[in-house]
């Protein structure tokens, strides 16, 4: 029905925005889709798109004395929390490339040349931003922007707006996960930083046998050619862990959304 007056289309706009809220807290907390480089309008016109008809296909009517009461911003805010909840189950999953980029470069060294993350806004060290544009472009050609977006269509159908909240064991199950996510990441860096903690183990070994061997110009690059040298060879084994932590962040946000 297309409004005719203010008084219609004041409650249409309302129940528009409390459909956005969950696709737009969810997109806002998700990788790829809450990069800074996104710009906000694209956003908006993505949460509409989503939240429109899948509010539509769980049948939620809210009235414009609903929404405005009390309990309709208590809905609200559960609507953002629930969301953000999805999104960030991703990001999680997401972390373990850049928790696994910036053990390795912190071994080769590279700690120093650190470069701005247009995905984070924080900046990061060399390798760290290749994993994470690793993860990104697994995450892309796999299809996980689509299944996020079909989670938080689905969640509309399990949790409705105004019936049911984020429980406290999903809650739990998010810190529990970030915990796991966090020791993958050390985990899959460990057999590259392993290894390179070895080649510094040698370099001080011939330092100690050669005193006069300056150890800055030896001992860098030969720490940085070696680390390079087990990335090429580990990429293929990396991408594997990457894109299960990314399979792992959806199954999370399919638990909380209770698929």
């Amino acid at each position: 029905m297309i409004p005719t007056s203010l008084t219609q289309l004041q409650p249409m706009l309302l129940t528009l925005m409390l459909a956005m809220l969950r696709p737009g807290a969810a997109l806002l907390a998700a990788p790829i889709f809450g990069a800074s480089a996104i710009p906000v309008q694209v956003r908006v016109i993505l949460a509409l798109a989503v939240g429109v008809p899948a509010s539509s296909a769980a049948h939620f009517d809210g009235s414009m004395d609903a929404i405005l009461s009390v309990g309709g911003i208590v809905m609200m805010m559960g609507e953002v929390v629930l969301g953000l909840a999805l999104g960030f189950a991703l990001q999680i999953g997401f972390a373990v490339a850049l928790i696994a980029g910036e053990s390795i470069g912190s071994a080769m060294g590279l700690g120093f040349a650190s470069m701005n993350d247009p995905a984070s806004g924080h900046s990061s060290t060399a390798i760290g931003q290749f994993l994470n544009l690793l993860a990104g472009v697994l995450f892309l050609c796999s299809g996980g922007h689509l299944a996020l977006i079909e989670i938080v269509m689905g969640s509309f159908r399990s949790l409705p707006p105004g019936v049911s909240w984020l429980t406290p064991q999903a809650l739990h199950g998010l810190a529990d996960f970030g915990g796991l996510m966090f020791a993958a990441g050390a985990t899959v860096a460990l057999p590259v930083v392993s290894v390179l903690i070895l080649v510094q183990i040698a370099m001080a070994v011939v330092t100690r046998a050669a005193p006069a061997l300056n150890l800055f110009a030896v001992g860098i690059p030969v720490t940085v050619l070696a680390g390079l040298g087990l990335m090429a060879l580990a990429v293929p084994v990396l991408a594997m862990a990457i894109e299960h932590a990314l399979d792992l962040g959806l199954d999370q946000a399919r638990v909380i959304a209770g698929l």
